[in-house]
């Protein structure tokens, strides 16, 4: 059934800050930008950056995890503008490490290093 994460949507209450935000984090320009919408293309899957919070709810239960090389880089760049720890980097068995961060703008962010 499931084949590979393909798309991530995040709604954010201010979509030029949010893009520049993540433009700095991932380290690439957009390749959809428009007022309704901001789409990231990260290796095949997209990132977007939604700002209609119609029929979104407060406390959204899903997390979607990144793939990273080096996961405490990741956290320290993530907190170092402005992210918050959720989870905290854990072992979660076989050398795989997770952490979960909340963005500046609500959005949890799972990330998940593999060695």
């Amino acid at each position: 059934m499931f084949r590979k994460l393909r798309t991530v949507i995040y709604h954010v209450d201010d979509l030029d800050k949010a893009k520049t935000w993540y433009k700095n984090i991932i380290g690439i320009d957009p390749y959809f930008d428009e007022s309704f919408y901001v789409g990231f293309d990260i290796n095949g899957c997209e990132l977007g950056l939604d700002p209609d919070f119609t029929n979104i709810d407060s406390g959204n239960q899903s997390i979607a995890y990144w793939s990273v090389n080096d996961i405490e880089k990741t956290v320290s760049i993530l907190m170092a503008n402005n992210a918050t720890v959720i989870s905290p980097i854990a072992g979660v068995g076989e050398g795989i490490k997770t952490a979960v961060l909340k963005d500046p703008f609500g959005n949890a962010v799972g990330l998940i290093e593999e060695k």
